[in-house]
């Protein structure tokens, strides 16, 4: 067994942003130094949003990293879109305080990717052994894992946690020609839906346009963090994000952040986020400053599919939730989550709430999957 040592760092910032992206060797974009850096250099992330980074290390006696995770110290469960709100009740109920607790996992992020990188299955087996126990050793309730690949689903079972599954929807691409093409692929009654559907922005005369984030100045940014902003005080909640990551996320090197901006009369009146990184596009914020039926569905999911086909892309993560996208092309994926409970009685009663969850939730998206938009639905690559 390598030699070395843990230790935490009580921000991103402090480790060298080469070695952080060279250990995780992904293109993954929401995992990588800039993206993690920008959040909590705007204050999206910190002890005043419930977010106290303590990210792992491990390094060896020379100092070289061996592995590492993304990891935070939760004073609540917002942002995290796996929900455990009952978990809590549950804990207090039992006399253990619920939360702090600690959350392996990228915040405001329900897209699944790696959660931890290693140089050797040796440092990735210590890793893991030793998030298995630091809350214990510390005194809380649980760590989490939320949103990891399903393949690290074996070694997280291994170290003794607790797997939960979930249903998301992502769009897959074969090889489409263009959205007719995509089409084509359609039950009658849904290609009839989407063409009606889509002819609602053009006759309204919008009209969008693609921008790289690095291009857009501090004027644009005040405009579009409005719009973003909105989609959160329509529902009287604060955006997770801060103003200032935008611009300092898209002041990164290779920074992989997009918007697409609706246009009405040469003003953006709406706007959706995405990043393009590897083979998938990542959908994530919108908002506008009119309504408009059907402006959701077209800038959200009918222009990040168009964008799919242009530029070749196999795979389209819209985001979390919304079972209306399946009656969109959109197709059921299972996602994972991961769970280490100190108390006995709270891990005893959660352990066998998931065992009958699993099997419903991969029911419900078999069912999806069976009865859903596509005539003969196309094999998902990758």
């Amino acid at each position: 067994m390598s030699r070395g040592r843990f230790r935490h760092l009580s921000a991103i910032a402090e480790l060298d942003a080469e070695a952080w992206d060279r250990l995780f060797n992904t293109d993954y974009p929401f995992v990588r130094h800039a993206f993690l850096d920008a959040l909590e250099q705007s204050g999206s992330v910190g002890p005043e949003t419930g977010w106290t980074p303590c990210h792992l290390l491990l390094e060896a006696d020379d100092g070289a990293l061996l592995a590492a995770c993304p990891l935070y110290l939760k004073a609540h469960s917002y942002g995290e879109f796996v929900f455990d709100f009952s978990w809590a009740q549950a804990s207090e109920r039992l006399g253990r305080p619920y939360y702090p607790r600690l959350v392996v996992a990228v915040p405001f992020t329900p897209s699944s990717g790696p959660r931890w990188a290693a140089v050797d299955a040796d440092a990735e087996a210590r890793l893991l052994r030793q998030l298995s126990t630091l809350a214990a050793d510390g005194d809380l309730s649980s760590t989490h894992v939320l949103f990891p690949p399903e393949v690290a689903s074996g070694p997280l079972r291994e170290h003794g946690a607790l797997l939960r599954h979930d249903v998301q929807y992502h769009w897959h691409n074969p090889g489409y020609a263009d959205f007719d093409d995509f089409l084509g692929q359609l039950s009658a009654d849904k290609r009839k839906k989407l063409r009606r559907e889509r002819r609602r922005m053009p006759e309204a005369g919008i009209h969008y346009h693609r921008s790289p984030a690095a291009t857009l100045s501090g004027r644009d940014w005040d405009h579009l963090y409005r719009l973003y902003a909105s989609t959160y005080a329509m529902r009287g909640q604060h955006p997770y994000l801060q103003r200032a990551f935008f611009e300092h996320y898209a002041a990164s090197k290779d920074c992989p952040l997009w918007v697409l901006q609706g246009r009405l009369d040469g003003q953006t009146v709406m706007m959706a986020l995405f990043l393009q990184s590897g083979d998938c596009l990542y959908g994530r914020h919108w908002g506008s400053m009119i309504e408009l039926n059907g402006a959701h569905f077209e800038t959200c999911y009918y222009q990040g599919i168009d964008w799919c086909i242009e530029q070749r892309l196999r795979r389209f993560d819209a985001g979390t939730q919304g079972e209306h996208k399946s009656a969109r092309g959109f197709t059921p994926v299972i996602t994972h989550s991961a769970h280490w409970l100190t108390h006995p009685r709270l891990r005893e009663a959660v352990a066998d709430y998931l065992a009958r969850e699993r099997p419903a939730v991969a029911a419900h998206a078999e069912a999806l999957r069976h009865h859903g938009a596509y005539r003969q639905a196309p094999a998902p690559d990758g």
